[in-house]
């Protein structure tokens, strides 16, 4: 019984720390690339250049698929092989091997 508590816990502070990484990743995602943004706008403004280029926004554009990456994988996304994916194959599965013990009796 004790030991189910431990494996709990271990599972909970795991789990919050996922959540904590990601939360802290992307407050340095956010406050970063205002700040990059401002100082281009700024730079580029002072010189007359237009700002919409796409160097402007090329370090929010990859380090946001990255982010993205890591939210997909903290809150379990999958929406390739999600879990009615994966209840659909263990169901084939089982019934397969329903068949085959069935074939030999």
């Amino acid at each position: 019984m004790e030991d189910n508590k431990t494996d709990k816990l271990q599972r909970a502070k795991k789990r919050v720390d996922e959540l904590k990484g990601f939360y802290i990743h992307l407050a340095v995602y956010l406050v970063i690339n205002a700040f990059i943004l401002v100082n281009v706008f700024i730079s580029k403004s002072s010189n007359g250049e237009s700002f919409w280029e796409f160097s402007t926004f090329f370090t929010a554009i990859f380090w946001g698929v990255g982010l993205v990456f890591h939210w997909a994988n903290v809150f379990n996304y999958n929406p390739f092989f999600g879990k009615a994916w994966e209840e659909k194959q263990i169901q084939k599965y089982i019934e397969k091997d329903k068949e085959e013990s069935n074939k030999y009796r």
